[in-house]
Formats: C-alpha cells, structure tokens, sequence
C-alpha cells in the first residue's frame, strides 16, 4: 500500500512516500526543505516530487498520514488542509499521527527521552518518551526552564528534536543530532496499523495548544468623542 506522509508543524517542510506491507514499512521517496516561511510554497511541489521520484502518480495512493503537531497555526496548516484535500479528492482515508511522535519515538532506546521543537516566544513545543517509543507525557508547550524541571523528575537522561538543540544549555540533557524534525518513516509507522485494517478516515484535528500570534479584532474602536 503506498501512502503519502505530510508534516509541516516545524521549520522542516516534509512529504514523502512510504511503502506499507505486512512486512513493515519503507520508504519510497522523500523531500524536506528547512523554511519556516515557505510551508505553502513548498509542500504541494515536494508531494509533486516525491510521487515523480517513486514513478507513481495521486491515483495509486492508499491513505494520507499527516503530522497534526504541536506547531505554530500558519504552517500546521499547511500540511493539514493540504492532506484534508488530497484525502477527499481521492477518496481515500487521512490518518493523523503527533509530529512530536515522529521525533520521541525513533529515538528511543530503552531509556526516557524528551522530544522538543521550536514553539518560538522562547518556548518549545515537548513531550517524553518512554524506553520503547511510547509517549507517556505531553504534548505540551513551556518554557526550557520548566521542561527541564518536568524532564528531571521524570528521570529523562537525553533529548532530541530542534528545540532540545537550540536550548541545551537550559535542558542540561545530552542532545542526539536525530532526528531533529519529525522523521516520516516513524510517522508512518505510528499509523500502519490502522493502514493496513482499513480503519475509516480520521478529522485532521491540529494539536496548536496555544492561539494564534494573529487574532481579529474583538470590536470597533469608537472615533467620536
């Protein structure tokens, strides 16, 4: 079964191709470009490309999994309506998987690990993993002082993912350099299980946990005295 995987909670744009069997799953292709202002420029060309590098086409695809964040609201989006739109069009089921998952659980390794990415405003979007992969805390968003703290009694003793690498000194944990974004191959794997059931379609619910920097006027400003 072939599935496209979107991401676009972090800087990183992602679409790739995965092949899901009854064997595991693999990739086919896969595209990422780094730009935190780029996510509507650059996701529908790189879905484009990943289906030209597997020599396939829209049409032979079987589901659509797509990281639902934590991220900040324009580029979430992005991948949301983006993957919300191929699903309806083709008929056929979206799946969403934590794009924190996509950090937490490959870089597991028998003992607790705190995934962070970016939330900008001095503040990162987290989770902790346990020894198998499983999240066991969060998805949250704080500030690097307090997930430090949460991490400690938590007995993490590593971090990985953007905003582990940009507030190490804080964090005070060893930060592995991958991943550093959501990797599709985990995503995909997170949702292999309901691919291969044929589970329905699932609402591509965005996990923002805070509003959105810009917000619409609550009401008018009188310009009488």
């Amino acid at each position: 079964m072939l599935v496209l995987v979107v991401d676009s909670s972090t800087p990183a744009v992602t679409a790739a191709l995965a092949e899901v069997s009854v064997d595991g799953v693999a990739l086919r292709a896969h595209r990422c470009t780094v730009d935190a202002r780029a996510h509507g420029e650059l996701l529908a060309p790189q879905v484009d490309a990943v289906l030209a590098d597997a020599g396939a086409q829209a049409a032979d695809l079987t589901a659509v999994v797509a990281g639902l964040g934590p991220g900040p609201f324009t580029g979430l989006r992005v991948g949301l309506v983006t993957a919300a739109t191929m699903g309806q069009v083709l008929g056929i089921p979206t799946y969403g998987v934590c794009s924190l998952d996509g950090v937490g659980h490959p870089a597991a390794a028998g003992e607790p690990v705190l995934a962070a990415t970016d939330a900008r405003r001095r503040e990162i979007y987290w989770a902790v993993y346990d020894g198998a992969g499983q999240r066991i805390v969060g998805p949250d968003v704080d500030g690097p002082a307090v997930v430090a703290e949460r991490a400690r009694g938590l007995a993490v003793t590593v971090a990985v993912g953007d905003g582990a690498q940009r507030y190490a000194d804080v964090l005070g944990l060893p930060v592995r350099d991958e991943p550093r974004y959501p990797d599709p191959a985990a995503l995909a794997r997170l949702a292999a299980e309901r691919i291969r059931a044929g589970a329905a379609t699932e609402p591509l619910t965005p996990l923002y946990l805070r509003r959105p920097d810009a917000v619409a006027a609550t009401g008018r400003k009188p310009v009488l005295p």
